[in-house]
């Protein structure tokens, strides 16, 4: 909670001095301005990070006629990465998820420690199939949440996805890397 209010005070503390410094430029500066870069234009969350799109995800339904749904991914292939995943961030939209990607297939277990939204936590096979998923995983809990399976990756999507788009046990995901 302490580390909560000094991020807190910072926070306003920074906006107080990109505020004074905007004024100070206000006065004295006669440069047109500029349009932003993209990197100013990409809204970074609270650990410093913004979403970073590094693929692209397609949920196939378990007759594989059907593409259910397509999502941008970003990855988590390193064992920070995926120690860091979503943690901190305050949102996420509909068409974006988080890719976790392990080196072999194991039992997984996640938790939403220091995670502010809701999650559906998507399991997923070496044959890119669903094994499991734990939906509407409550922010900011320690709590457990199995995959009960095997799974060589799992995927972060926002709370209600898999309800909100019939992704279920037996479907399949295909992504690619930009």
């Amino acid at each position: 909670m302490q580390l909560h209010l000094l991020f807190l005070l910072a926070t306003g503390l920074y906006i107080s001095g990109c505020n004074q410094s905007a004024n100070n430029n206000q006065t004295t500066s006669t440069t047109t301005p500029t349009t932003p870069s993209t990197e100013e234009q990409s809204v970074e969350t609270a650990n410093g990070s913004a979403f970073k799109k590094e693929g692209s995800l397609a949920f196939v339904s378990k007759s594989g006629a059907d593409t259910l749904r397509k999502i941008d991914i970003q990855l988590a292939q390193t064992d920070k990465q995926r120690e860091d995943g979503l943690m901190y961030r305050k949102s996420m939209s509909d068409d974006q998820g988080m890719l976790f990607i392990f080196p072999d297939m194991e039992e997984r277990s996640f938790w939403m420690k220091n995670t502010y939204i809701s999650l559906d936590i998507i399991y997923i096979d070496d044959k890119m199939e669903i094994v499991s998923i734990q939906k509407y995983a409550t922010p900011l809990s320690e709590q457990s949440l199995p995959s009960f399976k095997k799974a060589q990756y799992v995927l972060e999507v926002t709370g209600g996805f898999a309800d909100k788009y019939h992704i279920a046990y037996g479907d399949k995901i295909a992504y690619t890397k930009l």
